[in-house]
């Protein structure tokens, strides 16, 4: 895989950000303000619009000088691309216009990701108001749909637990090399995952020196991880799956510990995710052995891999850590951009991640 260049490809992108005052939003803007290929057009905010974006975040004083304007259509009319870092709900209300307008649209929330519309109805709570377009949207996961990637209008951008679960599963699901039943999805987030909002389980007062499990009976990302597992499987059936997240007490970062049996204990598992992930420029596999840190992809693009077979046994484990709100969110959506429109794959996301 080349992360180089189509040489017919535009030189500048007319871009819209819709929901920038959010967690997802704010790391969008910290990366859109230093990608090369970037005219940032509209950056909207109903709570903030009128205020520069530098006074909302100091951290982008020097990198510009926009500030956030209402969402309407009129203020993204310009835009060739549009990213919407919204509340799950919201696309799918107010992006059928823009699409029809011919713009291309990047879903960071949840609205186009199940193709199976009564169980998004069922997990999300309310109705869809588009279904003809969770039909035409393409998942971005471009180590999986690259190709697709490229010539989509609509991307749903998926989700953060999702992306370190499928990621962590896709050479094994791929090859055929575990059973499809009884797969585990252990993972554990850092408080961002539940966006810049006040509600008291997110407080620091609540969750320093604390960890729990939530939502074990029933997780909004379950079925999306299902459907993504399913696309890997040659038969194409979503495997049995039990995922079970958690809160940890840090800002970014999420580890998942994933659990499944290999049909031939006697197969190299090292060299298969080796070989897979051989030509991904956002996956490392990291030497056998390794334990992955979140720490090691924090600000970066980059999910880190390490497998294990413990006492050599028929039970592969794999150790899958992410940014959330980068390789999880923002980044990979901006690495999907960057396949819409030729670009370069790795362009403006080529950063070292931070350390400490």
């Amino acid at each position: 895989m080349s992360v180089l260049a189509d040489p017919t490809a535009k030189t500048s992108i007319g871009v819209g950000v819709v929901g920038g005052s959010g967690y997802t939003g704010a790391e969008l803007l910290r990366l859109l303000v230093d990608h090369p290929s970037i005219n940032l057009l509209a950056v909207t905010s109903r709570g903030q619009a009128g205020e520069r974006i530098d006074v909302a975040y100091p951290s982008l004083r020097g990198k510009t000088n926009a500030v956030f304007v209402e969402p309407s259509t009129a203020a993204l009319a310009d835009c060739e691309l549009i990213f919407f870092a919204t509340p799950n709900g919201t696309a799918l209300q107010q992006a059928p216009e823009l699409l029809a307008r011919g713009i291309k649209v990047i879903d960071l929330a949840a609205d186009f990701r199940i193709k199976d519309v009564a169980v998004w109805e069922q997990f999300y709570g309310m109705q869809h108001t588009c279904p003809e377009w969770v039909a035409r949207a393409v998942y971005g996961l471009p180590e999986l749909n690259r190709a697709a990637i490229r010539d989509a209008q609509l991307i749903a951008n998926p989700g953060c637990y999702p992306t370190s679960v499928s990621l962590g599963f896709m050479p094994l699901l791929t090859a055929n090399a575990v059973y499809p039943t009884g797969l585990i999805a252990d993972a554990k987030s850092g408080v961002s995952g539940a966006g810049r909002q006040a509600k008291v389980e997110a407080l620091y007062g609540e969750v320093d020196g604390s960890f729990k499990a939530y939502a074990v009976h029933s997780h909004r990302h379950w079925p999306e991880i299902r459907q993504t597992l399913g696309d890997f499987m040659v038969d194409k059936t979503a495997p049995e799956l039990v995922f079970v997240p958690h809160l940890v007490p840090m800002m970014r970062g999420i580890h998942a510990t994933l659990y499944a049996r290999l049909r031939d204990p006697k197969l190299d598992v090292q060299a298969l995710f080796e070989a897979h992930y051989a030509n991904e420029p956002f996956v490392d596999v990291m030497p056998a052995g390794s334990h992955p840190t979140t720490g090691s992809v924090r600000g970066a693009n980059h999910c880190r891999i390490a497998v294990h077979r413990p006492q050599g046994g028929d039970i592969v484990v794999v150790l899958s850590v992410i940014d959330n709100l980068v390789k999880g969110a923002a980044g990979q959506a901006i690495q999907n951009m960057n396949l819409m429109f030729g670009r370069p794959e790795n362009e403006g996301l080529t950063a070292a991640p931070l350390w400490p």
